[in-house]
């Protein structure tokens, strides 16, 4: 018989640019399966500025990427098919504690929300959960999560949605059935295909930034 209880535990994040009073906008990046934190957060050094805090949160889960033995690389995965809603449940909790905690001295700051890959679906339910405030939602090469109900994004939030011409995880007449989705929906996205793989091309963080002002 499976039993549970609720426990303490550490998480951990990693931020690039000084915690200081004259940060503009807070950056939450949310990685996709397989990365650390610390690997992650390296993509986005180009909009590294005085003005940018960027944080990038670590899921709970790690595992060795090989599969095999007790040495190697190291990921983290947000969730598996396992306990899945205790899972949402625990980063969600986790993400809200540390969205308070980053932007209590920073209450006028714009905050973006990024989530890429996996950590888009984590994005989105985070979002939906109704705790924070984001001014702009951004989904990279990530759909939403089937069993979200897209009413619950906040209506105030920007929404895009980016998605790679040559991403192996996805075609493009997949994205073009997940723009018919969306439309279906009426809901209010905007959809941005760009020129490259699953990732996050550092031409295409400029560029977008300066375009969506993010």
């Amino acid at each position: 018989m499976q039993h549970k209880i609720k426990v303490n535990r550490t998480a951990h994040y990693h931020t690039i640019g000084e915690d200081n009073k004259e940060i503009k906008t807070i950056w939450f990046v949310l990685h996709g399966y397989g990365y650390l934190a610390k690997r992650f957060i390296k993509k986005f050094n180009p909009i590294a500025s005085a003005d940018n805090l960027i944080v990038a949160p670590e899921a709970l889960s790690k595992f060795y990427l090989n599969g095999v033995g007790y040495d190697g690389k190291i990921g983290a995965s947000w969730m598996t098919a396992d306990d899945r809603e205790d899972e949402k449940e625990d980063y969600i909790n986790y993400l809200n504690q540390l969205y308070a905690e980053v932007t209590k001295d920073h209450p006028n700051a714009k905050v973006n929300v990024v989530g890429f890959s996996q950590g888009g679906a984590t994005a989105s339910r985070w979002i939906a959960d109704g705790k924070m405030k984001c001014a702009n939602a951004i989904m990279w090469s990530s759909a939403f999560p089937e069993d979200l109900d897209l009413k619950a994004l906040p209506k105030e939030s920007n929404i895009f949605v980016l998605f790679g011409d040559n991403d192996k995880f996805i075609n493009e007449q997949q994205i073009k059935d997940y723009e018919a989705f969306l439309e279906a929906k009426d809901f209010d996205c905007k959809l941005i295909k760009f020129v490259g793989k699953h990732d996050i091309p550092k031409h295409v963080l400029l560029e977008q930034t300066e375009l969506n002002n993010w």
